[in-house]
């Protein structure tokens, strides 16, 4: 019998670039080199904590049958945004306030990315 969910390495790999594309289309002038570094060179603990948040993500839509497309845009990045915050405590024990910040003092680019990830994963529930 096949498993016909993502490997953990590929549902990582899928975070990272909805990231990345998010990134490249909303942060305004030139993202920082580690905003988009590629897959094959980014951290373990960052590869964990995106494959964690993306199966949180994915665990979500479907407890819910779905309804979470009934969810606002803020909504969906808001929860996104949540789970990140987890996995950076998760894997720093004194991070800096702004690897922690809440939703509302996020910048925009931010928000918006966190929100296209969040509607990657659906494409994939």
């Amino acid at each position: 019998m096949e498993d016909n969910r993502m490997q953990q390495n590929d549902r990582g790999r899928v975070f990272r670039e909805a990231w990345i594309a998010g990134v490249t289309k909303h942060y305004p002038g030139e993202p920082k080199p580690g905003y988009i570094t590629p897959w094959a060179e980014t951290p373990d603990w960052e590869r964990d904590a995106a494959t964690a948040v993306y199966d949180q993500v994915l665990a979500f839509i479907e407890a819910t049958g779905g309804a979470t497309a009934k969810l606002t845009p803020n909504q969906k990045g808001r929860f996104v945004a949540l789970c990140w915050i987890g996995q950076v405590y998760k894997h720093f024990p004194n991070p800096k306030p702004s690897y922690v910040a809440d939703w509302g003092d996020l910048p925009d680019w931010q928000k918006a990315t966190d929100i296209q990830i969040f509607e990657r994963i659906e494409q994939d529930a």
